[in-house]
Protein backbone atom coordinates (compact mmCIF):
# COMPACT_ATOMS: atom_id res chain seq x y z
CA UNK A 1 0.00 0.00 0.00
CA UNK A 2 1.14 3.14 -1.00
CA UNK A 3 0.85 7.00 0.65
CA UNK A 4 1.16 10.05 -0.41
CA UNK A 5 2.72 12.69 1.72
CA UNK A 6 3.92 16.07 1.02
CA UNK A 7 7.01 17.84 2.12
CA UNK A 8 8.65 21.61 1.53
CA UNK A 9 11.93 21.96 0.78
CA UNK A 10 14.06 24.86 -0.15
CA UNK A 11 15.60 25.12 -4.13
CA UNK A 12 19.09 24.16 -3.46
CA UNK A 13 17.31 20.82 -2.04
CA UNK A 14 15.17 20.04 -4.69
CA UNK A 15 17.68 20.93 -7.14
CA UNK A 16 20.32 18.60 -5.46
CA UNK A 17 17.42 16.02 -5.31
CA UNK A 18 16.82 16.29 -8.73
CA UNK A 19 20.91 16.09 -10.16
CA UNK A 20 20.48 12.70 -8.24
CA UNK A 21 17.55 11.56 -9.04
CA UNK A 22 18.21 12.17 -12.94
CA UNK A 23 22.04 10.29 -12.11
CA UNK A 24 19.66 7.34 -10.70
CA UNK A 25 17.27 7.73 -13.82
CA UNK A 26 14.47 8.02 -12.29
CA UNK A 27 11.70 11.04 -11.18
CA UNK A 28 12.30 13.10 -8.40
CA UNK A 29 10.10 11.82 -6.74
CA UNK A 30 10.81 8.05 -6.21
CA UNK A 31 14.48 8.82 -6.03
CA UNK A 32 13.01 10.86 -2.58
CA UNK A 33 11.08 7.67 -1.37
CA UNK A 34 13.96 5.51 -1.89
CA UNK A 35 16.06 8.00 0.27
CA UNK A 36 13.32 8.13 2.94
CA UNK A 37 12.80 4.57 3.25
CA UNK A 38 16.36 3.51 2.98
CA UNK A 39 16.99 6.34 6.46
CA UNK A 40 14.25 4.57 7.69
CA UNK A 41 15.70 1.33 7.60
CA UNK A 42 18.87 2.53 8.64
CA UNK A 43 17.71 3.99 11.79
CA UNK A 44 15.51 0.51 12.53
CA UNK A 45 18.57 -1.42 12.29
CA UNK A 46 20.84 0.63 14.62
CA UNK A 47 17.43 0.98 17.36
CA UNK A 48 17.83 -3.26 16.65
CA UNK A 49 21.50 -3.30 17.27
CA UNK A 50 21.39 -1.21 20.20
CA UNK A 51 18.53 -3.09 21.57
CA UNK A 52 20.33 -6.20 21.13
CA UNK A 53 23.59 -5.08 22.77
CA UNK A 54 21.07 -3.73 25.89
CA UNK A 55 20.03 -7.46 25.94
CA UNK A 56 22.69 -9.36 26.21
CA UNK A 57 25.92 -7.05 26.51
CA UNK A 58 26.22 -8.44 30.19
CA UNK A 59 26.03 -12.24 29.47
CA UNK A 60 28.34 -11.38 26.73
CA UNK A 61 30.75 -10.10 29.26
CA UNK A 62 30.10 -12.43 31.80
CA UNK A 63 31.33 -15.32 29.23
CA UNK A 64 34.37 -13.56 27.29
CA UNK A 65 34.91 -11.47 29.87
CA UNK A 66 35.54 -7.41 29.23
CA UNK A 67 37.23 -5.43 27.03
CA UNK A 68 40.81 -5.03 27.70
CA UNK A 69 42.73 -1.43 28.34
CA UNK A 70 43.72 0.19 25.75
CA UNK A 71 40.84 -1.42 23.16
CA UNK A 72 41.85 -3.30 19.70
CA UNK A 73 45.50 -1.24 19.47
CA UNK A 74 46.65 -3.05 22.25
CA UNK A 75 47.34 -6.34 20.51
Amino acid sequence: MSREIRLTVDDETYEALQRRATTEHVPAEQYAAQVLRTDLTHARFIEGASAFIAEHAEGFEERFGSRPHGGLDAA
